[in-house]
């Protein structure tokens, strides 16, 4: 029998463990992994320039918390949420980009051990839907883990979700087709460290998952958990903050077949470049709106090798643009965050036209049509957002997000550096699912956004 709407949105708020895994093991499957699609490339006649050198010095990851992640489904599905407001697949839909996790509502249970597993439903997407839902379901897991173990290491500082695309496109957009970065690889996303009055941190984030069930019969170069990783470490390795080898880079594959639950396995690459550190006001600061660049890409980067150097093409942000690209992250995130609250035709200014500033201040495309026309009160702290009304199992529901009201005037004035600060005075004073009973469940980030869904009454 179905489970009601009640159950379902239950569900959704109870606390699962989601298995993590890294180690030499994982390294040593990467590397074997990383050896047969050499050789099947060899078989095709395909050059190893056309997919560029791998990231050196890869490394298993060593938790500041325990493992397993302890998490809620519908943390995991605001996660995904927060990291596609800027997203542009879905113009013409008549749906926000962020709301696209809600099809998942139904494919996350716990089994009896309290680890999180995909239901009969999750399972058996239609066909034509599976590769969608490893990309978008591996993306959620990928950047839980992430965001997890970036924290461990920064107690004292917020993390923000940037998608790395839209913040390559003011450097390096293609002039044919227009506003793209055309085929060149490149990360999913980047993660910023940050902390008023310091510099940032940027760490590149790859992130995959695979419906495969492995078996003992299962060889390392067959295992599509290291192929993916393999494939990542190609992808990090595309771009680099300041000199070649300095940013450090999280990669991951998500197994949701896996026989412990669903298992997030991982790896990662150190680095140590740090933004400069912004004014609180003037020229130099986020409030100021960006200018586009035009970056090196083909042979910008020199790898060191023993007979000199070898060139490989590479997204490179040039030591003396790092300033321009720490203002360029700051105003992207501050781009997302009114998207996420339905800041409408606001979105766009945060925005130079080749990330899409005009697509997003027209009210015609789904995302910035969903203005700031809902509002909501957690524990007495008032958020402002938009809302998706749609139903499971023939009851109504009802999905809102928004952020703090007083944090989203900020950003429609204009002023990004005085929203981070703030943000980041008040980064452990907002509410927690415990503190809310009217809605079925939560999702509140230290940097003032809120996603929640509840069955609608009557």
């Amino acid at each position: 029998m179905d489970s009601t709407a009640f159950e379902v949105i239950e569900r959704l708020s109870e606390p699962l463990a989601v298995q993590v895994n890294s180690s030499s093991a994982l390294v040593e499957g990467l590397g074997k992994a990383a050896a047969a699609i050499d050789r099947e490339r060899a078989k095709k006649g395909i050059k190893k320039d056309v997919h560029g050198p791998r990231k050196p010095d890869l490394d298993q990851v060593f938790f500041a918390e325990r493992v397993p992640l302890q998490i809620t489904p519908w943390d995991l599905l605001a996660t995904f949420a927060r990291a596609t407001t800027l997203a542009r697949q879905g113009r013409g839909r008549g749906l926000a980009e962020h709301w696209q996790g809600l099809k998942y509502c139904r494919a996350f249970a716990g089994d009896r051990h309290g680890s999180l597993r995909l239901t009969n439903e999750g399972k058996a997407p239609e066909l034509s839907y599976r590769a969608m839902q490893a990309r978008e379901l591996g993306r959620a897991f990928g950047l839980a883990v992430a965001e997890q173990v970036i924290r461990g290491r920064f107690p004292d500082h917020l993390v923000s979700i940037i998608d790395a695309e839209i913040a390559l496109l003011p450097g390096f957009a293609r002039i044919k087709p227009a506003g793209t970065l055309g085929a060149r690889p490149r990360p999913d996303f980047l993660l910023e460290v940050w902390r008023p009055g310091e510099g940032s941190r940027i760490f590149v984030v790859n992130v995959n998952g695979n419906h495969q069930a492995v078996t003992a019969k299962t060889s390392a170069s067959s295992r599509t958990t290291y192929k993916q990783l393999a494939r990542s470490s190609e992808r990090v390795e595309r771009l680099h903050l300041g000199r070649w080898n300095d940013t450090p880079a999280l990669l991951t594959s998500t197994e949701f077949l896996a026989a412990a639950g669903v298992t997030v396995h991982m790896l990662q690459a150190a680095g140590g470049v740090v933004l400069p550190v912004r004014s609180a006001s003037g020229a130099s600061s986020a409030d100021v709106a960006i200018g586009r660049r035009t970056q090196p890409y083909v042979d910008s980067v020199a790898v060191p090798t023993k007979s000199g150097a070898a060139r490989h093409n590479a997204f490179l942000i040039p030591e003396k643009e790092l300033a321009w690209f720490g203002r360029l992250v700051a105003r992207t995130h501050a781009a997302g965050q009114l998207s996420l609250a339905g800041g409408g035709g606001t979105v766009g200014r945060y925005l130079i036209a080749e990330q899409g500033g005009k697509h997003f201040s027209e009210t015609a495309f789904a995302g910035t049509a969903s203005v700031h026309d809902a509002e909501a009160c957690f524990a007495g702290e008032r958020y402002v957002g938009t809302d998706q009304v749609f139903r499971i199992n023939g009851r109504r529901v009802e999905a809102f997000s928004g952020m703090a009201t007083d944090l989203y005037d900020l950003l429609v004035a204009g002023e990004v550096e005085e929203y981070r600060r703030q943000a980041y005075e008040r980064r452990t004073d907002w509410p927690t699912p415990d503190d809310v009973d009217h809605w079925g469940a939560t999702s509140f980030r230290a940097d003032g956004t809120a996603l929640a869904i509840r069955v609608v009454q009557g």
